[in-house]
């Protein structure tokens, strides 16, 4: 169901159920909200790699799932869509910066994973879709992230239509980062060794600032927010490492070599 390594200071996560084309069902969000919970905490991993096996990334909600939620009850529903938000804000506070690989298709639930990813690489012939409205309901969880990344004037025409796009017209929108005309592991390396050569404190302050940002509405605040963040990271021990490294011209002490 879900394929966890750790290795090198690198978290593997692979959507492990190809016969259902890697599809949301509540088991596979619980255990993979439990791991990247788990992750969050772990001082030796520094980068999050997600993936699906198979020809396809994710089909978004569980056949047997949606067979279930025709008799579900409000509450009953409100708690499975709970259970969908939870897994994205999980993913989305992890401090390590998290890499997804997508292939073949990513529909529905598929896309809430895509917009709390840091880099989202896809093959060039990967199909998007927001297929709810195509079923008679919305894709109400997922845009609470999707709209953190995009704006809704550019994923309007795709939410309300519930038509496939292409990866050309989700890199437009920004809703991915990278189209892999290549082997999408060898961009997720590059991409990976990227990240190993910077400060692991750094990047999680970082990742915070950017998350943050989106609030900012007093400049004082701002202004004081900001430049505390810089004279804490300047003082701390890695941030002194990294001047001084860079002033002694030699690599840092965190520095992960290929």
């Amino acid at each position: 169901m879900l394929n966890v390594k750790v290795e090198n200071q690198i978290a593997h996560l692979e959507l492990n159920r190809p016969e259902a084309r890697n599809a949301l069902s509540p088991e596979l969000i619980q255990k993979l909200t439990h791991e990247l919970q788990e992750l969050s905490h772990r001082k030796d991993v520094r980068v999050i790699l997600l993936s699906g096996a198979g020809k396809v990334f994710c089909a978004g909600a569980d056949l047997n799932t949606m067979q279930a939620m025709v008799n579900f009850s409000h509450s009953e529903n409100k708690q499975d869509a709970q259970a969908l938000f939870g897994l994205f804000a999980a993913m989305e506070a992890c401090p390590q910066p998290v890499i997804t690989s997508v292939q073949g298709a990513a529909y529905g639930g598929a896309l809430g994973l895509i917009a709390v990813s840091d880099i989202v690489l896809v093959g060039d012939g990967t199909q998007f879709c927001f297929s709810e409205v195509k079923l008679g309901i919305a894709p109400a969880v997922i845009s609470a992230f999707i709209l953190k990344k995009i704006s809704a004037k550019s994923v309007s025409p795709w939410m309300l239509s519930g038509r496939v796009f292409n990866a050309q017209e989700a890199l437009r929108c920004g809703l991915v980062t990278e189209v892999v005309h290549g082997g999408l592991k060898e961009s997720a390396n590059a991409w990976t060794q990227s990240f190993l050569e910077a400060g692991p404190q750094a990047m999680a302050a970082t990742k915070k600032l950017l998350q943050s940002s989106q609030y900012w509405n007093d400049p004082a605040a701002v202004k004081n927010q900001t430049t505390d963040l810089i004279a804490q990271l300047r003082v701390s021990s890695e941030g002194q490492e990294g001047l001084k490294s860079f002033l002694e011209k030699r690599s840092p002490s965190w520095k992960v070599k290929s």
